[in-house]
């Protein structure tokens, strides 16, 4: 055994519990064999799982562990890029599979915060738009305010979901709140996001027509029971 190995034998130890085919696709992830990830990402969509419950399950849940991983000291950041990488090349992989060939005429901009740099959690939530029949308008991280404003005025989209993944970056996202509310007061808003797990719901209960989704799983619930304003 290397010492990467006994590295993440001691996180998941003495962490969390971590289930086989995720501890597998984790392994793979560290390592940065896209090979390896893209094999068992198909393997697990064979056995009857959607691409949303791969999301949720296996790719959403080993993030999570190689930030903490990176937390904690037990990988660098350069092995954190490497595994987002390789996650975001199997997601654009996938991506003819999730477009739907519907579309409901709804359109949703998606975005992350100001000096946001993570944006994998967002493009999920922008896919399981898109297999809802959504035109999903992914514009990814680091969205200064300022032009996000001007993209809305000129797609005029139905919602306006953000991301958020680090919790020092709250202010920034309640700045960006207001802001868009100022401007378009009848436009909702859809948050959610790895930052959350620190806490921080509480401070989205001061806005009107802000909604807080913790999951993939209720989100597509609010996808599907959407209505559009007028």
């Amino acid at each position: 055994m290397n010492d990467q190995d006994k590295i993440k034998d001691e996180f998941f130890d003495g962490f969390q519990k971590i289930y086989p085919l995720e501890k597998e696709f984790l392994d793979a992830l560290i390592l940065g064999n896209y090979a390896q990830c893209s094999s068992l990402a198909h393997s697990y969509l064979a056995n009857q799982n959607s691409i949303k419950e791969l999301y949720e399950y296996i790719i959403k849940k080993s993030l999570y562990n190689v930030g903490e991983l990176w937390e904690y000291n037990k990988i660098s950041v350069s092995t954190e890029h490497l595994a987002s990488s390789v996650v975001e090349a199997i997601m654009n992989q996938l991506y003819l599979e999730i477009i739907s060939t519907e579309r409901n005429g709804k359109t949703v901009v998606a975005a992350c915060v100001e000096n946001e740099l993570h944006q994998i959690g967002i493009k999920m939530i922008s896919d399981v738009f898109e297999m809802n029949s959504w035109n999903a308008l992914f514009l990814g991280s680091n969205t200064p305010t300022a032009d996000l404003l001007s993209f809305i005025k000129l797609r005029k989209p139905d919602l306006l979901a953000i991301s958020l993944s680090l919790y020092f970056n709250l202010p920034s996202l309640e700045k960006m709140i207001q802001k868009v509310q100022k401007e378009f007061p009848n436009l909702p808003i859809l948050v959610g996001g790895q930052a959350f797990l620190h806490g921080g719901e509480d401070v989205l209960l001061k806005y009107d027509n802000v909604v807080y989704k913790s999951d993939l799983s209720s989100t597509e619930v609010f996808i599907k029971n959407f209505k559009c304003n007028g």
